[in-house]
């Protein structure tokens, strides 16, 4: 089954009573049961599963090439649950250009429980591998990464992760399976916000793991359900059929993205352009190699002033875009990382990688081009 079918058909069924096409949502905490340890069905306690959730998983397993997906209440609750495979003593080498929610949970909890954490540029493979050790239990890369947009060589830092007994989590959320898919690659985990481009319509905040074997998928299902980071009937229901148009989306993110990026490094007032889709990127021929068909709809960009008063002047006038945290919705969306998505990576951090206060991140939806084009050449002439 072809990719854009998946995303329609993938892992589904129709409903066994009546035939409904779309899952139903079903809105219980518990099962009946005929007799004590015997449920009427093969549910029991819907945190232990439901019948929407498990129709969700099992379209993520589906277009991600997995046996198993898991459903959470946020991305954050997904990586939490890898977080949870490790112990004291334990050290994880994680991408340096991560998402702020990422780098505050490893460093403000699991740092605290005794796990080591090195955040490394993983464009850099002898960098990387120079930091693993008996200790190392965990890779984790995302790719394109938020908001620098680098691209970690998926295939190349599996074989680092399979010659060291290590696992490999990536997080897909900016690239999606539409562009990437990690597990064909050698990533042990997938990791999504799906909150983001899986759910697509900004009304729903959900997360997601997906894996290929099928021990560490019941050892996640384990950690989801005595936990219980589990996502309700009603934000299933709205993922899954956000995935149903993740395929039409996406060719329009991807090709709307190009022409922002375009544009904006045409454009006198702009420094840089930070998109993998334009060929002065510096990963642009491993985004050429790894990601099918386009290079997404994040593009950041920084100000040939370097000022701080040309980013706010610019997002303060947007018409169309608009200013808030979160993307991969239909609508155009801007964003300040070192206020917004950043905030919880200290200063010296954000400067050291590259992430500078006159950076902005946008997440380029599906309208007409000519509008959003418009929008930001009228922002772009206020600064």
């Amino acid at each position: 089954m072809k990719f854009n079918t998946k995303t329609i058909h993938g892992g589904q069924h129709h409903e066994k009573v009546t035939g409904s096409i779309m899952p139903p949502v079903f809105m219980t905490s518990t099962f009946a049961q005929t007799s004590p340890g015997k449920p009427v069905g093969e549910y029991g306690y819907s945190r232990s599963a439901n019948p929407t959730r498990n129709a969700l998983e099992d379209a993520l397993a589906s277009i991600e090439n997995g046996t198993r997906g898991l459903a959470f209440a946020s991305g954050l609750a997904a990586t939490d649950s890898v977080m949870k495979l490790l112990k004291p003593g334990d050290e994880v080498i994680a991408m340096d250009d991560l998402y702020g929610g990422s780098y505050r949970m490893f460093t403000q909890i699991y740092q605290n429980f005794g796990i080591k954490f090195h955040f490394v540029d993983m464009t850099d493979l002898k960098k990387l591998e120079s930091l693993v050790n008996s200790n190392t239990k965990l890779v984790w890369a995302e790719t394109p990464s938020n908001p620098l947009m680098k691209i970690a060589d998926i295939a190349e830092i599996s074989k680092i992760s399979k010659k060291h007994n290590i696992l490999f989590a990536v997080d897909n959320t900016f690239a999606t399976p539409y562009l990437q898919k990690p597990l064909d690659l050698g990533a042990d985990i997938v990791m999504h916000s799906a909150t983001k481009y899986l759910g697509g319509h900004s009304d729903v905040i959900a997360g997601a793991l997906i894996v290929k074997d099928k021990e560490l998928g019941k050892k996640l299902h384990f950690t989801q359900f005595a936990t219980g980071g589990t996502l309700g009937p009603m934000d299933s229901f709205l993922v899954l059929r956000g995935i149903k148009t993740l395929h039409l989306r996406m060719q329009r993110h991807c090709e709307n993205g190009i022409k922002v990026a375009d544009f904006l490094e045409a454009h006198t007032l702009v420094k840089r352009v930070y998109y993998p889709g334009l060929k002065n990127h510096p990963n642009h021929e491993t985004a050429k190699k790894q990601m099918i068909g386009g290079f997404g709809g994040m593009v950041s960009f920084t100000f040939a002033s370097g000022k701080l008063k040309d980013a706010v002047l610019f997002l303060e006038n947007l018409k169309v875009f608009t200013l808030a945290e979160s993307l991969g919705g239909v609508e155009s969306l801007a964003n300040h990382p070192t206020t917004m998505a950043h905030a919880s990576l200290p200063a010296e951090k954000r400067a050291d990688i590259g992430i500078t206060d006159d950076m902005v991140r946008l997440s380029v939806g599906v309208e007409d081009i000519d509008d959003l084009l418009q929008d930001l050449e009228q922002a772009l002439s206020l600064c």
